[in-house]
């Protein structure tokens, strides 16, 4: 059917859809686009990094040491596991999970008692798409705010990673496909269902996975259900190649915003 199909077009004369050109000059900057047609360019982003816990008998000194250290932080009970918790560190400098994060929890008396749960572990950053006209909002208010908002205490975390096929097609195809995505999803955040968190993790993350998406709101039956309507679209159904491990929690404690 498929050489069927590829005769076809040869026939009909059509041309074979071709992929954008790969970049070659570096290019570390993310883009927008002001009202009137110029390019914005930005090289601020907020780094986001969830650890997950086992072992956790009692949250509480936890939640008072995140307060002493005065971390943008978010504390979740892990909804899968009566003593598992989720701990989501934020900044604009990645080197602070390093010089600043691991060395504190390694040295604190109860996170160093909890069992690490590394396959559960997401490291990504903000990114931009190339139309948003408000970079600063975008890759640094907008995700941090939706992290911290208390009125939004059910979070579902999860990887996921495109097939080689997305890459290949045309820059318009793609933004079609993204387009149906996008518009599912800003009903379900106008209508204060759901609102996403959406990060790249391209060399970040240890099993290869492309982007990592949170979902928060106000209900879990709402995050589900979104998950499951967007299994639906041309993006999930035909070029995730994969999704997954989900974590599921529910705040103990968020930093002040």
């Amino acid at each position: 059917m498929a050489a069927d199909q590829a005769g076809a077009s040869a026939s009909s004369g059509a041309p074979a859809p071709s992929r954008e050109p790969v970049p070659i000059e570096p290019d570390i900057h993310e883009h927008g686009r002001a009202a009137d047609g110029s390019e914005l360019l930005s090289d601020r982003r907020i780094y986001m990094q969830l650890l997950a816990f086992s072992g956790c008998r009692d949250p509480q000194p936890l939640i008072e040491r995140l307060q002493s250290w005065g971390w943008d932080a978010v504390l979740y009970q892990d909804a899968s596991d009566p003593w598992g918790v989720g701990l989501l560190l934020m900044d604009v400098d990645p080197t602070f999970f390093v010089q600043t994060a691991a060395p504190a929890l390694r040295s604190d008396e109860f996170f160093s008692a909890l069992t690490p749960r590394p396959e559960m572990t997401l490291f990504a950053r903000s990114y931009s798409i190339g139309y948003e006209g408000d970079l600063e909002s975008t890759l640094v208010t907008r995700p941090r705010h939706r992290a911290l908002n208390p009125e939004w205490p059910w979070v579902v975390w999860y990887p996921l990673r495109r097939s080689g096929d997305f890459a290949k097609l045309p820059k318009r195809e793609k933004m079609k496909i993204l387009g149906e995505h996008g518009t599912i999803g800003r009903a379900w955040g106008e209508g204060g269902y759901a609102h996403d968190i959406r990060l790249a993790c391209f060399g970040m993350d240890r099993a290869d996975n492309d982007f990592v998406v949170a979902l928060v709101g106000e209900e879990l039956r709402s995050l589900s259900k979104i998950v499951e309507i967007m299994r639906g679209t041309i993006q999930t159904s035909t070029y995730i190649e994969h999704l997954g491990p989900f974590f599921t929690g529910h705040v103990l404690y968020q930093s002040p915003v």
